[in-house]
């Protein structure tokens, strides 16, 4: 219970941080970050096909970043599990959304684990993993806090996902879908939004 609370105050401080006077969205969970972070940069390992993965090989569909580890008992399983129920939403726009899941934990999620778990969820899924270089370098660029302690073995991160339209410009920070009743319904507006309206300008 003290890491879920922990974990809950993380990510209320990511989201009052970024907090702007953006766009109006549908879903009160969604924060505007437009102009406010930088845009999707990365470079990483993916889980599915074990090979290297960069913005660049990302463009054109809207991109979900969210920070986790597989060992999660109830944030990371909760997310992923509401996300999977907004893409159901989406209808068959879902094909045009990528969710990627960036391991904080490596030394226990390689390749393989991390291959497993996101396929429970969907070919959307995208299980990344980094050296620690990468890994820090990523959640420095978007001010994601996260900690893994080995005595006793304890992870912590924060649990906003990061949206980005298809030209890997950020747009919001989704917030609260680890949550009971969280609004599905508005967050996939915000999200069909991004995908009717791909400008690639």
């Amino acid at each position: 219970m003290q890491n879920r609370a922990m974990i809950r105050k993380l990510s209320l401080i990511l989201v009052l941080a970024l907090a702007s006077c953006g766009p109006k969205l549908a879903s009160k969970q969604d924060v505007s970050i437009a102009g406010m972070v930088p845009r999707l940069t990365l470079s990483m390992q993916d889980a599915t096909t074990g090979q290297a993965i960069s913005a660049a090989d990302l463009r054109g569909k809207v991109t979900l970043l969210y920070f986790g580890y597989t060992n999660c008992p109830d944030v990371c399983p909760n997310t992923l599990y509401n996300v999977d129920q907004i893409l159901k939403l989406l209808g068959p726009a879902a094909q045009q959304v990528q969710f990627l899941f960036v391991t904080v934990d490596p030394d226990r999620d390689n390749l393989a684990v991390l291959k497993q778990y996101t396929a429970l969820f969907g070919p959307e899924f995208i299980g990344l993993r980094g050296t620690p270089n990468q890994l820090a370098q990523l959640a420095r660029r978007y001010r994601v806090v996260f900690s893994v302690t080995h005595h006793p073995y304890t992870v912590t991160h924060s649990a906003g996902i990061f949206v980005f339209d298809p030209q890997g410009k950020p747009q919001f920070v989704i917030s609260g879908l680890d949550g009971l009743k969280p609004d599905l319904t508005g967050i996939a507006q915000d999200i069909g939004h991004l995908v009717k309206t791909d400008d690639p300008t």
